[in-house]
């Protein structure tokens, strides 16, 4: 069986939680997501951990976000882990993401447009005005135009995402959560079945997975209820 499109987020508490819990999701997800707390934590080792002998695909969610030059070594430095993806902050400019994908070419460099967390009003504090839709698109615009092969944006926003950067992006949604999950600290968040009608690639997915008593079940429950819908539209085509 296929494994979902799902990147778990491996937010744990020491590095032998980390392992245990992918190694209980990998049958059923493409993906584990690595954040910044837990490398920090433990360096280089905890890709190894996690990523076993099963081969699943690394998420490194760095957010590398600083001048070129220095994201530049970041990325190399992190390169030779063999991530399948790392993130960078499209909001450090067109030129840092060119540097980081030059840096690091067999990964495939996602940059985060707007984080899930925020809202109108905070990006209205922050300086940011008008609705976070469009700040995602210009920044989108912007990260793809400097060679970025993957957009990180909240499922509200990955429609008008796809629809502006076409077919050939890997589009990822963090605030993805099952029907009747805490939203937590999201504030814009979907179902899995929302964000990938919409054009989603791929679903990050956190604490509805790895704060549950089995995260294997909850992962084959999110996957089987994924390939369900999907084989629904499929139908109604």
């Amino acid at each position: 069986m296929i494994p979902a499109p799902i990147a778990v987020a491996l937010d744990a508490p020491d590095l032998e939680t980390a392992a245990r819990w992918a190694s209980l999701v990998t049958p059923h997800v493409s993906t584990v997501k690595i954040g910044l707390e837990l490398y920090l934590r433990y360096g280089p080792d905890v890709i190894a951990s996690v990523r076993g002998a099963s081969g699943v695909q690394v998420f490194l969610d760095l957010k590398l976000h600083d001048i070129p030059n220095t994201v530049a070594g970041a990325a190399r430095s992190v390169a030779r882990l063999k991530p399948a993806i790392l993130t960078v902050h499209a909001a450090g400019g067109a030129a840092m993401v060119r540097a980081a994908v030059e840096a690091a070419p067999a990964a495939r460099i996602a940059a985060v447009t707007v984080l899930t967390s925020l809202s109108e009003a905070d990006l209205e504090r922050a300086g940011v005005a008008g609705p976070p839709g469009d700040a995602v698109r210009r920044l989108a615009v912007l990260a793809v135009g400097a060679g970025a092969q993957a957009l990180v944006c909240s499922p509200r926003e990955v429609a008008a995402v796809r629809a502006e950067v076409g077919p050939g992006v890997t589009l990822i949604t963090p605030g993805v959560r099952p029907e009747g999950a805490d939203t937590q600290d999201q504030a814009r968040v979907a179902t899995p079945e929302r964000a990938l009608a919409d054009g989603a690639d791929l679903l990050v997915i956190g604490r509805p997975i790895t704060g549950s008593a089995d995260p294997g079940a909850a992962a084959a429950g999110i996957a089987a209820a994924l390939r369900k819908a999907s084989a629904g539209a499929v139908r109604n085509l």
